[in-house]
């Protein structure tokens, strides 16, 4: 089969398991994100997020996770939401209104790989979601889908910020997609500018460790730096702050996927209501949902923080 007709298949398959964008690139070691990466983490910006110190070579070079790699395709799910919360709620990022993503990704990307073998042949590959050492964001910005925005997130030209993104792995050559010759930020700082703890710097250097969402979602201490409690502005899951302020937002639209549809006590709860949840509650409403990493201890921390009286 030709180069096209497979190149084809691939894309025409990523739309069917709904997927608004594929793009693909070679496969190749990424020297100058390593250096970048070496940078970051050698200035502790990371925090106490010790796992992206690990596996550092796996990160940079697709050919060290899987053998013979040629070709790393990128998918990009839509996961704006059409509804948004109540006034004066606690504050969960979009990205969590529904189940988690990587549950459902993941199981498209099996599907994706199952299908490639029926229609084409045997291909060795691996699919990823943010659970693995790959940098999404660079190959897909390789790919064409878009440019890394001074917050440090992928922007789509035509959609925005608000999408997942997913990648594939395979040991088969395809056309490769162009990269864009620029980003287009240009000269626009809103998102540098809106964020409440400093957290973006420039020439797209985020202080992960200054990030709302590390201190809501990766740090496991019990308490939360109280000089950062008017920061904070009522998120108690994630923040979208930077991608609220950001022109390029205008062109999202609600995504149509039924796994994404929101929790309703994400949408409704008051402070109070959150406040007053049982852990077997919480259990029982948020099994399949993202803030179950941050678990009910980790939840009512935030919330304690963010509510009047604080802690």
């Amino acid at each position: 089969m030709d180069l096209e007709t497979r190149t084809h298949i691939i894309k025409t398959i990523a739309a069917a398991l709904g997927f608004e964008h594929c793009g693909i690139a070679k496969a190749a070691p990424l020297d100058q994100d390593a250096r970048r990466l070496e940078a970051w983490l050698n200035k502790g910006m990371h925090g106490n997020m010790h796992y992206m110190e690990n596996y550092f070579e796996l990160r940079t070079d697709p050919t060290k996770l899987v053998p013979g790699a040629r070709s790393v395709i990128t998918l990009l799910k839509n996961y704006y939401p059409s509804e948004t919360q109540k006034p004066d709620r606690p504050k969960i990022s979009k990205y969590a209104y529904g189940n988690d993503y990587h549950e459902i990704i993941r199981a498209r990307l099996h599907e994706f790989i199952h299908q490639l073998r029926e229609k084409i042949g045997d291909v060795q590959g691996r699919g990823f979601v943010d659970s693995a050492p790959v940098l999404e964001r660079t190959w897909a910005g390789r790919s064409g889908l878009g440019w890394v925005g001074k917050n440090g997130m992928l922007i789509n030209k035509g959609a925005g910020s608000y999408h997942f993104i997913a990648s594939l792995i395979i040991d088969w050559e395809l056309i490769y997609d162009q990269p864009l010759a620029k980003d287009f930020c240009g000269s626009c700082t809103r998102c540098i500018d809106a964020c409440p703890t400093d957290a973006i710097l420039p020439d797209k250097v985020i202080q992960g460790n200054k990030c709302i969402s590390y201190f809501t979602i990766e740090l496991k201490d019990l308490l939360l730096p109280g000089d950062l409690k008017s920061d904070f502005q009522n998120w108690a899951f994630g923040c979208d702050i930077c991608q609220e302020v950001c022109p390029w937002n205008r062109f999202s639209t609600p995504h149509k996927d039924a796994a994404f549809t929101p929790i309703a006590e994400i949408l409704d709860f008051t402070t109070e209501q959150w406040l007053d949840l049982t852990e077997d509650a919480f259990k029982k409403i948020f099994r399949l949902s993202p803030l179950k990493r941050s678990k009910y201890q980790g939840i009512m921390r935030n919330l304690k923080f963010i509510s009047q009286d604080g802690i």
